[in-house]
């Protein structure tokens, strides 16, 4: 009895485990996925999407680099504040220094790409498609440009923040103390 019940419960689990093995939906490979593939055809409502972005974008970094000069200046008067207290704020300065020049770097950059968003070649002045092949040129040539902002920029800003993080962390705000 005990061999009969074994040999069942073996049936059923090979059964199980051989019905699970099939498969119940079928499945195709695409082929290798590339955005920027010359015959991948963007909607006209993804471009028109995607242009719209990336004029925020463009709007968000003009204002950066619009209030980068009196953002400097207002780091480099903590520096030297904090270096008439005695403080070593050297790594700051450094950052700071670093953060400049490629501002002076990726400056140029930014105003060449207005050229591109002066013409907006593919859409209107609306931000509506008018060429899908122009539009999603000029989509690529504005993505370029933002690309090599980001290499000017090296990760500048972040180290100065990173920077400024540290120093703040070495040498906190003294505590105001209460009087009794």
């Amino acid at each position: 009895m005990k061999t009969l019940f074994k040999k069942t419960i073996l049936f059923a689990l090979v059964a199980a485990l051989g019905v699970a093995a099939l498969s119940f939906v079928s499945v195709s490979a695409a082929g290798e996925y590339d955005p920027l593939a010359p015959e991948r055809q963007l909607s006209h409502e993804r471009l028109e999407r995607v242009w719209a972005r990336q004029l925020r974008i463009y709007e968000r970094l003009g204002n950066h680099f619009d209030r980068s000069d009196e953002f400097v200046e207002r780091i480099q008067n903590l520096i030297d504040r904090a270096e008439a207290n005695g403080k070593d704020a050297s790594a700051v300065q450094a950052a700071l220094d670093a953060f400049e020049a490629a501002i002076q770097d990726a400056h140029p950059i930014y105003e060449s790409a207005s050229g591109i968003i002066n013409s907006h070649q593919g859409f209107d002045d609306d931000g509506q498609v008018t060429d899908p092949e122009q539009a999603r040129e000029t989509v690529q040539a504005l993505r370029g440009k933002f690309q090599e902002i980001q290499t000017a920029m090296n990760g500048t800003g972040r180290a100065l923040r990173e920077a400024i993080k540290a120093f703040r962390a070495a040498n906190p705000r003294p505590q105001p103390t209460s009087a009794p």
